[in-house]
């Protein structure tokens, strides 16, 4: 084996490794937001006047159901 085919061995897996880093990033984020969001509904419950955070609930309720419906 020469040492190109060994850089590009190298190469591939740096690259294989990148790509899935990538995801768990998302996935992070994404778990980041939903701990935020149920943050903000769990302390909006103390209020007397729901109505902002019920429309928020409606309308993240409407977005995800609009995703499903989709595929």
């Amino acid at each position: 084996m020469t040492i190109h085919e060994l850089q590009g061995r190298a190469h591939a897996g740096l690259v294989r490794a990148q790509n899935g880093q990538g995801t768990v990033e998302y996935v992070g984020l994404i778990l980041l937001i939903a701990v935020l969001i149920a943050g903000v509904v769990t302390a909006s419950r103390s209020f007397k006047d729901t109505g902002i955070a019920e429309a928020i609930v409606k309308k993240i309720k409407g977005a995800i159901d609009g995703v499903a419906e989709s595929k």
